[in-house]
């Protein structure tokens, strides 16, 4: 990217001190911080840290200067030394006034895990909306807190934290860094112009859409693979996918839908990159039914599904029609799958198993087929039978004097949009065959 600017031939491999402050708020919220603790580890060795040794400290509120106090900071100063560590990752949010005094005090490089996770993205990042999206997260993060990130920004090596926007851009004064905001917010205007644009040549054409979300991990991308024999990155880890992938997914009755898989979701993402990524996930608001993928195998099962669900509600999208998908039932034991949710809206599967894979498609079809209807319209209407062709699947017809009776298999979210053209012309309704 024409924007980093650190010489990667002189990079110093990040080796660190990873630490995660447990205040009485936390405690009340009911947080698992031992599984947070692990997701750190997970994400910092994503972000290709060696990590050298966690630290956990108990306080009622966090140290306004040192966040962990100063007798901690000591403690996180002598593992640091007898590592041979540089560089020190914080479970929580830090202020640019406790990295500026962290870092003086140790001698070292101070992320925390908002900045971590932006880092990642900024490595996912490969089309030109990605790394806008990104470079605009990372800009507003660090915006306010420039002050704290002097020694951060001016060590040489580059590694975590100086991805993305690059050194050159990050030591220049607040007004470019606002007025380079600005204009990443004026490209991804436009790009998001052309994603409305397309997003509508979509629903003129009748076509449905379906999107996958879940925790990161949890398997959307070889889920999508396997529904849509699409050819699309797949590696076990956190992020592995940033950009959102469509494909076309054939269903058993014959018709067709727009899959699209959309970037995983973690604790404590970033405000930040939500709202960067808000035109990009704003696919899920477009769509006509979610599959929400879960890893049925994690401890953190329920966990994960509150985050999931918490951002979709902050999208505006907790409403949508959800087929919940546990995948990853062949890593389960008995207990585990005996303990999962089960009847109509849930699924236990694993995505390479065929039969499974062909349950989703049928349960999909389910879930967007409604009603069988029959209308009658008067012969020589040839609007009309278009009309009942972009709400449903004709299945039959007859003569009746002047008039053509068509029954309808109606497809939901389509007769939900233009039901109301043929409204008039409906005869009967009897309870649907699926």
């Amino acid at each position: 990217m024409a924007n980093q600017t650190y010489d990667t031939n002189h990079e110093i491999p990040d080796r660190a001190v990873l630490v995660s402050l447990v205040t009485d708020e936390v405690k009340r919220s009911g947080m698992n911080t031992e599984h947070s603790l692990q997701e750190l580890v997970r994400l910092a060795e994503t972000a290709g840290v060696e990590v050298l040794e966690m630290l956990v400290q108990n306080r009622d509120v966090p140290d306004a200067r040192w966040f962990i106090g100063k007798g901690k900071v000591e403690e996180l100063k002598q593992a640091l030394e007898m590592h041979g560590g540089n560089t020190a990752i914080f479970d929580q949010e830090l202020s640019g006034a406790q990295v500026r005094n962290l870092e003086e005090a140790l001698d070292a490089k101070i992320i925390d895990r908002t900045q971590l996770i932006l880092d990642i993205f900024a490595q996912r990042a490969k089309t030109r909306e990605g790394i806008i999206q990104v470079e605009l997260a990372q800009l507003t993060y660090l915006l306010p807190r420039l002050s704290g990130h002097g020694k951060n920004l001016s060590r040489l090596g580059g590694g975590i934290g100086t991805r993305g926007p690059g050194e050159s851009k990050l030591e220049t004064d607040r007004r470019h860094i606002r007025g380079r905001i600005g204009d990443l917010k004026r490209q991804l205007e436009e790009v998001t112009k052309h994603r409305k644009l397309h997003r509508g040549r979509r629903q003129k054409s009748g076509v449905v859409q379906v999107a996958l979300v879940g925790y990161t991990n949890a398997g959307k991308s070889t889920l999508l693979k396997q529904l849509t024999n699409a050819d699309v990155y797949i590696e076990n880890q956190l992020f592995a996918t940033l950009d959102p992938t469509s494909r076309i997914m054939k269903l058993p009755g014959g018709s067709e839908v727009i899959l699209t898989d959309t970037v995983g979701f973690i604790q404590n993402l970033p405000h930040d990159l939500v709202a960067a990524f808000r035109a990009t996930l704003e696919e899920v608001n477009e769509a006509d039914l979610v599959l929400h993928v879960v890893d049925a195998s994690s401890e953190m099962r329920d966990e994960q599904m509150r985050v999931v669900d918490s951002i979709l509600e902050e999208l505006g999208a907790a409403d949508k029609p959800q087929l919940i998908l546990f995948n990853k039932k062949d890593a389960c034991t008995p207990e585990q799958l005996e303990m999962l949710p089960s009847g109509t809206g849930y699924l236990k599967i694993s995505a390479f198993a065929e039969g499974d894979l062909l349950a989703v498609r049928e349960a999909v079809q389910t879930r967007l087929t409604g009603d069988t209807l029959t209308f009658r319209v008067p012969a020589g209407r040839g609007d009309i039978l278009s009309q009942l062709h972009r709400v449903g699947e004709v299945i039959g017809q007859d003569a009746d004097n002047d008039d053509m009776i068509y029954t309808v298999q109606v497809h939901k979210p389509d007769y939900e949009k233009y039901g109301y053209i043929v409204e008039s012309y409906k005869e009967q309704v009897r309870p649907s065959d699926q």
